[in-house]
């Protein structure tokens, strides 16, 4: 059967029904209608708290990455100034990222003009510095802009119980009452974002004047505080009158790693009221619309309904095979499918925009996954990746790929002796030297572990690998960074080389492996040497030979 003919049969299965049993039927629709108003809005209120948390989550994230940042550069030098260029504070849920001295006075800031403020009586602060873990507070006014906001305070060394510094983020509540506008303007619909003393702090855009004020009833709290507790769950639902007699049904929901509730409060008498105006026009309208429903069926189904069903879904299917610029033309379709199709053109580029912020994100932090903080150098990780690049390219090209393995000398007992600080020190100025180095050389410089460092030579061949060597062991012992128990007095490497031409028969784990042995051959020739490891030129000879 085609669609005008399945809309026919429909509209006739439909009123005959409905003619029989219109009242009990037509009550079913008004408490399923408020059963799906309640539906809706727990989804809403869902997305509302997900959107919440993941403010949370981000201030979370930003914080700790701020709080490893700033200790980075307290090694350096320069916390305040690494973290001020380093920290992203243009979110437009965070005002402004503030370390404080176990004292509680700003000692940096992302703002200017912050210094020295005094905050140690916040509640946030000292909760922060006593419990080592991330602390959101209620809502406050703040001292600098004297705008109500939430704070956010971590500990900058959270596995450190002496450290009692502090970082922290104000949360804009501009920002969270604009994720919660989905949730206003509905009639009998409030919705609020409260602390736990009961204050608002977020709601919808049409009760704006209720942010920094109690919520409206009281008891409310302590209703939802029973609720929660017998049912064990920060989530649930229930039933409340108010002080003038109102019956209002109550969704709550706590946002996860906070104090805070979303309360969702539906008078289902207002709510309702528009349904129940519909019921009773519907007696009337009843036989009018059976009417203009077998009739249009068979005159519109194609215009209303086939055409534009065809148009958003051919949409859609352009836009699930990855064509993020696919929407939906509005100016073809009847005025019933045109908030549909904004719907749609709404959320297809909003999911773009997500893809690209989210590719942006992942980049940032595979680039931060793949930087050895302490030496400035790639990571393990980071070498890898990049020694597995040119060894793929080696294979197309046939140019040589050489390795250095740099291992510094008795560098245990340079720790036993100066202590761990000078040691990471040590390193920073080894990371400096390879940087350098690299640069001269269009080589990459890794720090492989501990005290070992590597350096991929592309294009490079074995003399070029043991000058390059020899240039590196140089330039340690140039800096003369003393070691007494060393018998060179000073701080010295080793360096294995190995090279080859990649082939099939090789992997590049085969290279690596060579360049640690030469390494270890280096240290059992007294150390602070070079030395190139024979299996490359070995199966050179055997070519020739074979030849």
């Amino acid at each position: 059967m085609g669609i005008r003919a399945r809309l026919v049969l429909l509209a006739l299965i439909l009123v005959v029904p409905l003619m029989v049993e219109r009242v009990h039927s037509l009550e079913e629709t008004r408490v399923k209608t408020i059963a799906e108003i309640n539906h809706d809005f727990e989804k809403l209120a869902q997305r509302t708290v997900d959107a919440q948390r993941e403010v949370i989550f981000s201030v979370e994230a930003i914080l700790k990455s701020a709080s490893q940042i700033y200790l980075s550069g307290a090694r350096l030098g320069d916390a305040c100034g690494l973290m001020r260029a380093s920290v992203p504070t243009n979110l437009p849920w965070i005002r402004n990222v503030l370390v404080l001295d176990p004292n509680g006075r700003v000692t940096c800031a992302s703002i200017d003009n912050m210094n020295n403020l005094d905050l140690g009586d916040r509640d946030y602060f000292k909760r922060a510095k006593a419990e080592r873990r991330l602390v959101i507070s209620d809502y406050i006014f703040s001292r600098v802009s004297k705008l109500p906001i939430a704070v956010a305070a971590y500990p900058v060394s959270p596995g450190d119980t002496l450290n009692g510094s502090v970082i922290i983020a104000g949360i804009n509540l501009d920002w969270m009452s604009k994720v919660m506008d989905n949730l206003g303007g509905r009639p009998g619909v409030s919705a609020f974002l409260i602390d736990s003393h009961g204050t608002v702090l977020a709601t919808a855009a049409d009760q704006a004047s209720m942010i920094g004020n109690p919520i409206g009833d009281l008891a409310l709290l302590p209703a939802i505080e029973k609720a929660s507790a017998a049912s064990k769950s920060d989530t649930g639902r229930l039933h409340f009158t108010t002080a003038n007699g109102k019956v209002r049904l109550i969704s709550f929901t706590r946002v996860p790693g906070t104090s805070s509730r979303l309360i969702v409060s539906i008078d289902e008498a207002v709510a309702s009221a528009a349904i129940n105006r519909e019921i009773r026009t519907a007696y009337i309208q009843l036989g009018f619309v059976c009417f203009l429903v077998l009739l249009g069926a068979l005159i519109a189904a194609e215009r209303l309904f086939v055409q534009p069903i065809d148009l958003m879904t051919a949409a859609a299917i352009q836009f699930g095979r990855g064509d993020r610029g696919a929407r939906v033309t509005r100016s073809h379709l009847p005025a019933e499918f045109v908030p549909l199709a904004r719907a749609f053109n709404a959320m297809a580029a909003q999911l773009a925009e997500r893809e690209h912020e989210l590719l942006t994100a992942n980049d940032r932090l595979t680039v931060m996954a793949s930087i050895d903080m302490l030496s400035g150098l790639a990571n393990r990780r980071g070498f890898q990746s990049r020694l597995d690049f040119e060894w793929f390219k080696a294979l197309q090209t046939g140019e040589k790929l050489s390795l250095l393995m740099i291992d510094v000398d008795h560098f245990k007992l340079f720790n036993d002796t100066y202590g761990h600080i000078e040691g990471d020190a040590c390193l920073s100025r080894l990371g400096e030297v390879l940087t350098r180095i690299a640069n001269q050389t269009k080589s990459f410089a890794a720090r492989y572990g501990g005290e070992e460092f590597c350096l991929l030579l592309p294009s490079t061949g074995g003399d070029g690998a043991v000058q390059i060597g020899e240039m590196v062991r140089a330039a340690v012992q140039a800096l003369a960074l003393p070691h007494a128990t060393s018998s060179y007095q000073t701080v010295t490497v080793s360096v294995g080389v190995a090279f080859t031409t990649p082939n099939e028969t090789h992997q590049s784990m085969d290279l690596i492996e060579a360049a640690d042995a030469a390494l270890y051959a280096a240290k059992h020739r007294g150390r602070n040497t070079v030395v190139e490891h024979g299996f490359a030129r070995a199966a050179d000879v055997a070519m020739k030979m074979a030849g």
